[in-house]
């Protein structure tokens, strides 16, 4: 399975899935349409699923259109989003299994940036020797979504299920916001050497005007604050050592950082 990176409106990566042995592709979060269908006119493949992970707009903006160029495509989306995603037929729930070409991706429920967001995670096998996360606005490179519908106590224990995956997953998540994220990040965990290291790395990509997504699960560990809840330094930070309530205050602090 290859995965192709996709821009999309102003800041969102859609992730087109191909599977060259049959020619068939599945998109995940198509915030719209035309990128998609571009690539695959390039790859002539035929498009067989969309994977939403959530209800917002830019993440199922080309639904419809999708679905109008490729009538027989399946439209996935989580059970607790009944309604809220253009076209959906498949009502998936924690540990429901949606099989593409050779791999299968297990679904994880994971609300907080909203009450009905999943994850999709396919392990690795013999071929890719990585996982493949796509993990919609739960977890970013160096940062989480906002908590729009959810509660802290719901994307903590959201974040606990991305961060028990093993390090050498990919985590292909629909923003770039990573520069931003780990400039905030420096704010709260400053002496993080790691942290450091990266967003240094970070810059230097981002002034070449490169992609940081894909980014490394083992990295996020390291230095995404909002995997680190229970870290010394960053509960001095907030003046906490509980464990929702230091996530809750760095999440606050986030939310006013500009």
């Amino acid at each position: 399975m290859q995965v192709i990176r996709l821009h999309a409106l102003s800041d969102n990566y859609i992730f087109l899935l191909h599977d060259d042995t049959h020619n068939i592709a599945a998109v995940v979060d198509p915030a719209e349409a035309e990128p998609v269908l571009q690539e695959l006119a390039a790859l002539k493949a035929e498009l067989v699923g969309i994977l939403n992970t959530h209800h917002h707009h830019d993440h199922v903006g080309g639904n419809q259109q999708l679905m109008q160029q490729f009538p027989h495509v399946t439209v996935y989306g989580g059970e607790e989003d009944r309604g809220r995603i253009p076209g959906q037929q498949v009502f998936l729930q924690d540990g429901s299994r949606v099989q593409f070409g050779d791999r299968t991706a297990e679904v994880i429920f994971v609300p907080g940036h909203t009450r009905a967001h999943i994850a999709y995670y396919f392990p690795p096998n013999q071929v890719s020797g990585t996982g493949d996360l796509f993990c919609g606005d739960t977890l970013f490179a160096g940062g989480c979504g906002r908590l729009f519908e959810g509660t802290p106590t719901q994307m903590v224990d959201s974040l606990t299920k991305l961060r028990a995956l093993p390090d050498n997953t990919l985590v292909w998540c629909a923003h770039e916001y990573t520069l931003k994220n780990l400039q905030f990040a420096l704010t709260v965990d400053s002496d993080n050497t790691d942290l450091q290291r990266r967003y240094d790395e970070v810059k230097s990509y981002r002034s070449r005007g490169e992609a940081t997504v894909p980014s490394l699960l083992g990295v996020e560990k390291l230095t995404n604050p909002f995997l680190r809840w229970e870290q010394p330094s960053l509960q001095l930070t907030v003046n906490s050592n509980e464990p929702v309530q230091t996530f809750a205050r760095i999440r606050g602090l986030k939310d006013k950082f500009s």
